[in-house]
C-alpha cells in the first residue's frame, strides 16, 4: 500500500499556474480544483444565442461580455467559469474578473445542482452583481435572482422577457432559445 499523501488547498496563484498547463479547464472550489466536463450541443447553442442577444446591449453600454472561458473570482479560494458574465465597471484582471453586474449559467443535468446551490450562494455575495440568471438547456425556462435594495427577488419565466438591469434592456427568451 502506498504512503498517504497530504493535500492542501491551492492558492490563487498556484491554481492559475495549474490552469496554464492543464489540458482541461478546472474551477477552483474552496481551494481545490475540479475538472469541468464538456457541454452539450443544446447548452452551447443557448450560450451562443445569449451572446448574440446581449452583445449589442453590452456594447451600447460600454460593458464587456465574457462567455465560458473567462474566470470569475468569487472569493480568495473559489474561481468559476460562468457560461456568461457582463462586466460594466473597471475590472483589470487579465485572467479573471471580480466585478460582474450580470452572471448567467445554462443548466444541464450535470451542472444544475451546483448552479442552483453552490454558485447561487457565492454569486449573490458579489457586491457588484445585479442579477443572476439560470437558463435551462433542456427546455425553455429561465430563473432569475435580482438585487432589490438589501435583498434579492426571484422570478421565473417560460416565455416573454426577463430584465437585464445593468444592460438597460431585456432578454427575450425566444431569442435565447432560437433554433432549439
Amino acid at each position: 500500500m502506498g504512503a498517504a499523501k497530504q493535500v492542501r488547498p491551492l492558492t490563487l496563484e498556484e491554481y492559475l499556474a495549474l490552469e496554464r498547463e492543464a489540458p482541461v479547464k478546472h474551477e477552483l472550489v474552496e481551494g481545490f480544483p475540479h475538472a469541468m466536463a464538456g457541454a452539450s450541443d443544446r447548452h452551447n447553442r443557448v450560450v451562443v444565442n445569449l451572446v448574440l442577444a446581449l452583445g449589442p446591449l453590452a456594447r451600447k453600454r460600454g460593458c464587456r461580455l465574457y462567455a465560458s472561458d473567462m474566470r470569475l473570482k468569487v472569493d480568495a479560494a473559489t474561481v468559476y467559469y460562468p457560461d456568461l458574465m457582463v462586466v460594466c465597471e473597471e475590472d483589470p484582471g487579465e485572467y479573471y474578473k471580480e466585478k460582474p453586474c450580470l452572471v448567467i449559467e445554462v443548466l444541464s443535468d450535470s451542472t444544475e445542482a451546483t448552479d442552483r446551490r453552490e454558485k447561487l450562494r457565492k454569486y449573490l455575495d458579489l457586491p457588484t452583481l445585479q442579477a443572476y440568471l439560470l437558463l435551462d438547456s433542456r427546455t425553455p425556462r429561465a430563473f432569475g435572482y435580482y438585487r432589490e435594495g438589501e435583498g434579492w427577488v426571484y422570478r421565473e419565466a417560460e416565455a416573454g422577457t426577463l430584465p437585464l438591469p445593468c444592460l438597460g434592456g431585456h432578454l427575450d427568451l425566444a431569442e435565447a432559445y432560437h433554433g432549439l
